[in-house]
Order: C-alpha cells, then sequence, then structure tokens
C-alpha cells in the first residue's frame, strides 16, 4: 500500500496521463467527419452504427483486457489498444465500401476495449488509496484534453486536405502513444507470461458484482454520449455552428476546468454525493441540449455537459475501485467499461433510429436520455445502500 503522503505527480504518471492524451485525440479526431463520410458513401441509414460497432467489440473485449492486465501486465494491455488505433487509421482510406468501413469500426473498438481498462489499473496502483479521485481527475483531464482536440483538428485537416489525411493523421498519434508505453515501468508485481490459455474466458472472468453499483450508474449516465456522438454534428450545423467538433471542444474544455477540483471531492466529501450532484447537473444539460435554438444555446448545454461528466467520471471511476479487490482491478476496471460501451452502444442506437437524416427527432432523443439520466440518480437515491465497506 501506498504512502497516504506520497504525490502522484511522479515520471510515470507523467507518461501514462501523455499516451492516454496521445491515444484519446487519435480516435477522437474521426469522430464529427465519420457521419458525412458514411452518407457520402450512400449509408446514411448505418449512422447509428458507427458508434455502436465501436462499443460492441471494446464491450466484447474488455473480459479479455480486464483478466489479461491481472495477469500479463498492464502496459502490454495499454499498448494493444494504441497498436489497434495505428492499424486502423491506415485501413480507412483502403476499405471505402459501407461493409468495409462498419467491420473498420468493429475492429477499431478493440482500442478502448483494452487501453482504458489497463490504464485505469495502472494509476490505481501507482497512487495511495486516499488520492484515488485525484489522480483519475488529474488522468481524466488528460484524456479529455484529446477529447476536446482530436475533433477539433480532424475536422480542420479534412476542411484543409482531405478525410484521408485526417485517418493517416490518427495512426501516427496512435504511434506517438506506443512510443511513450515503451518507456513505462511495470506495476503488476506478479506477471505471467502471455499464453492462448489466458484468452480463455471463464464465467467468473467477465463480470466482478463487487462493482456492479459503479457499473450501472456508468451504463445509465452514458447513453447520452452514445446520443451525442450520433446527432450532435447534425444537430450543431443546423443550429449554424460551421465547425462540428466545437460542440465536442466546449463539453471536453469544461470537463477539463471541473476536474481540477471534482475528484478531490469525491475523495473529501464522498463518490456516491458528487455523483448525484453530477447526474442532476447532466439531466439539465441534456434538456437545454434539446432546447437550444442557437449556437450559442448549444454551446452553453455542452459547457454544462461537460461540467456534469467531468464530475461524473472521475468520482464513477474511483468508486469502482474503491468496490473492487485490490487483486481484481482489471476485472472491475472491465466490468465498469462493459457497463459504458454498452450505455454508449445503447444510446447510439437510440440515435441512429429515431433519426435517420430528419432534424425534428433530435431534441426527442435528448429529452429520452434525460429521463434515462434521472433513472441513475433514482438508483442512487432511493436504492442503492451503502455496505459497511462502501461508505465512501
Amino acid at each position: 500500500m501506498q504512502k497516504s503522503d506520497q504525490s502522484i505527480y511522479t515520471l510515470q504518471f507523467g507518461l501514462v496521463c501523455l499516451s492516454s492524451f496521445l491515444f484519446s485525440a487519435s480516435f477522437n479526431m474521426l469522430i464529427p467527419e465519420l457521419p458525412a463520410y458514411l452518407s457520402a458513401m450512400g449509408g446514411a441509414s448505418y449512422k447509428g452504427l458507427i458508434i455502436a460497432l465501436f462499443t460492441l467489440t471494446a464491450g466484447i473485449s474488455r473480459p479479455f483486457s480486464g483478466k489479461l492486465t491481472d495477469t500479463v501486465g498492464r502496459v502490454p494491455v495499454m499498448a494493444v489498444g494504441s497498436i489497434v488505433c495505428f492499424i486502423c487509421g491506415f485501413l480507412y482510406p483502403v476499405l471505402t465500401t459501407i461493409a468495409g468501413f462498419l467491420m473498420l469500426r468493429l475492429l477499431h473498438g478493440f482500442s478502448t476495449g483494452f487501453k482504458p481498462t489497463a490504464t485505469a489499473a495502472y494509476v490505481a496502483d501507482l497512487v495511495p488509496v486516499n488520492r484515488w479521485g485525484e489522480a483519475m481527475g488529474i488522468h481524466g483531464i488528460c484524456f479529455s484534453t484529446g477529447m476536446a482536440i482530436g475533433p477539433a483538428i480532424g475536422s480542420t485537416i479534412t476542411d484543409h486536405f482531405s478525410i484521408n489525411v485526417l485517418f493517416y493523421c490518427s495512426s501516427v498519434f496512435a504511434l506517438s502513444s506506443i512510443v511513450i508505453l515503451g518507456n513505462m515501468k511495470e506495476t503488476l508485481k506478479e506477471k505471467q507470461p502471455f499464453s492462448f490459455a489466458l484468452l480463455k474466458i471463464k464465467r467468473q472472468d467477465i463480470i466482478d458484482w463487487r462493482v456492479i453499483p459503479a457499473a450501472l450508474i456508468t451504463l445509465l449516465s452514458y447513453v447520452s454520449y452514445g446520443a451525442i456522438l450520433t446527432v450532435v454534428g447534425d444537430w450543431s450545423k443546423y443550429l449554424g455552428t460551421s465547425n462540428k467538433g466545437l460542440f465536442f471542444m466546449v463539453f471536453t474544455l469544461a470537463s477539463l476546468l471541473i476536474r481540477f477540483v471534482a475528484g478531490k471531492a469525491s475523495d473529501k466529501h464522498g463518490r456516491v454525493l458528487i455523483l448525484k450532484i453530477s447526474l442532476v447537473l447532466l439531466a439539465i444539460s441534456l434538456v437545454c441540449t434539446g432546447l437550444a435554438y442557437s449556437s450559442t444555446t448549444l454551446m452553453a448545454s455542452a459547457a454544462l455537459y461537460g461540467v456534469a461528466t467531468g464530475m461524473l467520471s472521475p468520482a464513477v471511476n474511483a468508486w469502482t475501485i474503491d468496490l473492487s479487490d485490490p487483486k481484481h482491478r482489471g476485472k472491475a476496471m472491465a466490468t465498469m467499461y462493459i457497463a459504458l460501451e454498452v450505455g454508449i452502444g445503447l444510446g447510439a442506437l437510440l440515435a441512429g433510429w429515431l433519426f435517420i437524416d430528419d432534424i425534428k427527432t433530435i431534441p426527442i432523443t435528448f429529452y429520452i436520455c434525460t429521463g434515462i439520466t434521472i433513472t441513475a440518480l433514482v438508483y442512487l437515491q432511493f436504492i442503492w445502500k451503502a455496505k459497511p465497506a462502501e461508505t465512501v
């Protein structure tokens, strides 16, 4: 166990944060341009699958990444995620049919199925238990910076060059993430050499039941994010925003600012209280997004959405670690991320089902997501009861 006064600002922590920033920017820079790219192929009716397929394979791969994180090591599993991103960036310009594109979205999803799972376990290994919230907040700042910069860079590259150049730039960012991982020290003490037998997943390897409360909140709260990824580009354009990545930049920058204090607040005041506050703000922001009537009001909604998610993310990550067994942190984080991918995937499918180039259906999508978010709040307020060991 680390000493409580140990600084979290070490070289290794800095490297994992930098690697996560580059990894996040790599795949997020594609998001605002992919719906139009698919429509140009004649696949407008498949827009919901852009995110849904990505999250499907991310979710499927979580049990494998969780098990490998707890056996082979944190760093190798992180590397697999970045390598997949690197490869996919070069394949998008080659596979230019609708079927090829959708197949690539499936493959690309493995990247987020591996890297974030191992990264969260790595961060938990590095820092003292009483500073997990703070560490997750700082790491989240770096990951979210990639989310903020990525879409804006992606739209700029596509506007001035071409979408193929964007795909290649995505690969370059992923490659940089891989190079940084090569300089990171492994934190798993009892490592096993890789064998194909480790890829055999048993029922008990899939879900860590101890962290189900955190996983449920994650699932319900991230449905809205899947919907936003699918339709906010079209909603932004309709309301007069020329750069479709601007919504992502605004909400992510707001998320960055709140994370400086949100993680520490969850360490001091408890995860559940911070989660309740964030869910209230999240519901309000979704209603405001649906009611937006101009680019200015949409950006204000994006900022509020960013504040809500910036509070929620480090708290739910730290709560997952709180509830988990230290020997199975990989499986615990995999469980939480499975829930995250299911939530995002359901949100994307919902938005894609309601919206087939009919702009009038977009507000309804956000209102439905508001109801789902309120369900998470009701669970925390009236259903979930803390056990003695879960009083954080």
